[in-house]
C-alpha cells in the first residue's frame, strides 16, 4: 500500500528555507568569529578558544532540557513551532552583539562581553530554535520519503547558505570599511535576513495534531497523549538508544569536520596567499553538496533505505579528502579544488537524510519504550552543531596560539604554517575516517523492522 503523504510542494520549501537563518548564524561563527576576534579586536586565539571550549559545559544541559521542554509544549502553534519562532529573535540579538564589542572597554571586559554572548546564543536560543526547527520533521509528516525530502531542501538551503556567506563577508566587510564597524553592519544584514527566513519557515508548515501522529505510529491504537516522564527519564530514554548515541556522535564529527574547514580563511590568507580563495573552496564544497542532495531522496528509494548509500558515500568522501590531503603538500590548487568536490558528493547523503534518520532513530525508542520523544531525541542536532561546532573552532584556537600565529601579521612562522597544513588538510580527513566507521553499525531501519516482527509475531 502507498504510503500517505502529508506536504505540498512549496511547504517543503518553506520548512527548507529555515536553514537560511540557522546558516547566518552558523556559517559567520564558525567561519569568521575567530579572525574578527584575533586580527579586528586582537584578542588571543587560544585564550578564544578556551571561553568557546568552556561554554560547552552549558549545552550538553540545555540540549536535553529545551528537547524535553518541545515534547511536553501543547500549543495552538505546536509542540515545536513556538520554540522555533521565538527563539530565533534572541539568535539574531546575541549575533549581533559578538560582533559589537566595544573597543573603550578592559581586555578582561571584551572577553566577558564576547563569552556571555557567544553563551546565551549557543546554549540558550539557538537550542530552542534548532531543536525545534529539527523536531518539526518528525511533527509535520509520517511520510519518510518525505523526510528525507525536508532534509534534502533543508541542507540545500543550509550549504547555500553557507557558499554564499563565505564567498561574499570578507568582501562586504571591505566594502563597508573593514574594521569593526563594517563587522557590524555584516551582522545585522544577517541577523535580519534571519529573522525573516525563519518566520516563513514556521508559517509554512503546520503540525500534525498529536493524537493523529501518536495513533499512527502506534498502528491505529489509541495511545496516551499524556507525557509522564521527567528530563532524567528522557536522558535515559536518549542513552539506552544505542543508534541515538552514534548519531549524535556522528553529527558532532561532522560539525568538528566544518569547523576546522571552516578555519581555511587563515590557510588561504597564510599558505596560499589569497583570502578570496575560501569563496572558491566554498563553492566546491557546497555545490556538489547542492547536486548530491537533490539526487539523495531518489537514491534512498533505490537503496530501499539510508545505510548503505550513507556507508559508501562516507567512504568516497574520506577518499576525496585525503586526495586534497595529497594536492595540498603538492601545492596544487586544482586538484585540491577536484577532490574537495568528490568528497562533498560522497557525503552529501548523510547530510541529507539525517533529518529522517534521526526521525527513525525516534521511532526505535518508540518501539521499544511506547515513549514519543522527538523532541529530545532531535536534541542531537543542536548538541552537534554547537558542540562539534564550539570544539572545531576551539581546537582551531589553541592550535594557533600553540603554533605561534600573530594576528594581522603579514607573515607568520614555519611552526604556524605547518599547523596550518594540519589543521586544514589533516584533520577533516581524519574525522571523515571516524565518521565511516561509525557508520559500519548505524543500520537503525533494520533494526526496527526487526522490532516490528517481533511485535507482529
Amino acid at each position: 500500500m502507498e504510503e500517505r503523504t502529508y506536504l505540498k510542494w512549496y511547504n517543503k520549501i518553506g520548512y527548507g528555507s529555515g536553514d537560511i537563518a540557522g546558516n547566518v548564524v552558523y556559517a559567520l561563527l564558525s567561519a569568521f568569529v575567530m579572525i574578527f576576534l584575533t586580527d579586528t579586536v586582537g584578542l588571543n586565539a587560544g585564550i578564544v578558544g578556551t571561553l568557546i571550549a568552556f561554554s560547552k559545559l552549558f549545552d550538553g544541559i540545555s540540549d536535553i532540557f529545551f528537547g524535553s521542554m518541545i515534547d511536553k509544549t501543547h500549543s495552538k502553534m505546536g509542540k515545536a513551532r513556538p520554540w522555533m519562532f521565538y527563539g530565533y529573535f534572541g539568535c539574531a540579538v546575541c549575533l549581533v552583539a559578538i560582533f559589537v564589542i566595544p573597543a573603550d572597554i578592559s581586555e578582561f571586559a571584551q572577553y566577558a562581553w564576547f563569552f556571555i554572548a557567544y553563551t546565551l546564543l549557543n546554549a540558550g536560543f539557538y537550542t530552542a530554535n534548532n531543536i525545534a526547527y529539527s523536531a518539526l520533521t518528525a511533527l509535520v509528516t509520517r511520510n519518510n520519503h518525505e523526510r528525507v525530502q525536508m532534509g534534502s531542501i533543508r541542507f540545500m538551503f543550509a550549504f547555500g547558505t553557507s557558499m554564499l556567506i563565505q564567498t561574499i563577508t570578507v568582501g562586504c566587510v571591505a566594502y563597508f570599511g573593514g574594521g569593526a564597524g563594517a563587522w557590524r553592519t555584516v551582522a545585522v544584514i544577517y541577523a535580519v535576513v534571519g529573522v525573516i527566513s525563519n518566520s516563513l519557515s514556521v508559517w509554512s508548515v503546520k503540525e500534525l495534531p498529536p493524537e493523529e501522529s501518536a495513533q499512527e505510529e502506534a498502528g491505529g491504537e489509541e495511545p496516551d497523549q499524556k507525557e509522564t516522564y521527567r528530563l532524567t527519564q528522557a536522558f535515559g530514554l536518549l542513552i539506552h538508544n544505542k543508534y541515538y548515541l552514534m548519531i549524535c556522535a556522528s553529527y558532532i564529527l561532522m560539525q568538528i569536520y566544518s569547523a576546522t574547514l571552516n578555519m581555511g580563511i587563515y590557510f588561504m590568507t597564510y599558505v596560499l596567499k589569497n583570502a578570496n580563495l575560501l569563496g572558491a573552496f566554498s563553492w566546491a564544497i557546497n555545490i556538489p553538496m547542492i547536486v548530491g542532495l537533490l539526487f539523495t531522496p531518489t537514491l534512498v528509494a533505490r537503496w530501499n533505505g539510508m545505510y548503505k548509500l550513507n556507508l559508501y558515500g562516507y567512504t568516497l568522501g574520506t577518499v576525496g579528502r585525503l586526495g586534497v590531503l595529497a594536492a595540498g603538500y603538492m601545492g596544487s590548487v586544482p586538484m585540491m579544488l577536484l577532490f574537495t568536490a568528490i568528497a562533498a558528493i560522497g557525503m552529501s547523503p548523510l547530510q541529507g537524510d539525517m533529518n529522517a534518520l534521526i526521525a527513525t532513530c525516534s521511532e526505535y525508542t518508540f518501539l521499544k519504550t511506547g515513549k514519543r520523544v522527538d523532541g529530545t531525541m532531535y536534541s542531537c542536532t543542536s548538541l552537534g552543531t554547537k558542540l562539534g561546532g564550539g570544539i572545531g573552532t576551539a581546537i582551531a584556537g589553541w592550535l594557533l596560539a600553540y603554533s605561534g600565529y600573530v594576528g594581522g601579521a603579514p607573515e607568520q612562522t614555519a611552526s604556524c604554517i605547518n599547523m596550518l597544513h594540519i589543521m586544514y588538510l589533516w584533520l577533516p580527513m581524519v574525522f571523515n575516517l571516524l565518521i565511516t566507521l561509525i557508520l559500519t553499525r548505524l543500520n537503525v531501519e533494520k533494526a526496527n523492522e526487526e522490532l516490528r516482527r517481533r511485535v507482529s509475531g
